[in-house]
């Protein structure tokens, strides 16, 4: 299984998944949000400019994510 960084901010209860590599800088070309309505939130997929899936941000991240998951994410509010 291949680890992800992922930061969470409790205060503004906002994560986000990075899916390129830990070194990496990927340039955020397009957003992409999802339908509020249908997945029950606000959650954004962040492409680069070759169309490549680099982040996800997740807001209202404590309904949306698993618990362990957020537990174990780098803290961005402290």
């Amino acid at each position: 299984m291949t680890d992800l960084r992922v930061t969470f901010d409790a205060k503004a209860n906002a994560a986000y998944v990075y899916l390129s590599e830990p070194q990496a800088h990927p340039q955020v070309a397009r957003m992409y949000p999802c339908d509020p309505v249908a997945v029950g939130g606000m959650i954004n997929l962040d492409f680069d400019e070759d169309g490549r899936l680099v982040g996800i941000e997740v807001l209202g991240a404590d309904s949306k994510l698993p618990r362990h998951v957020l537990d174990t994410a780098e803290r961005l509010d402290t």
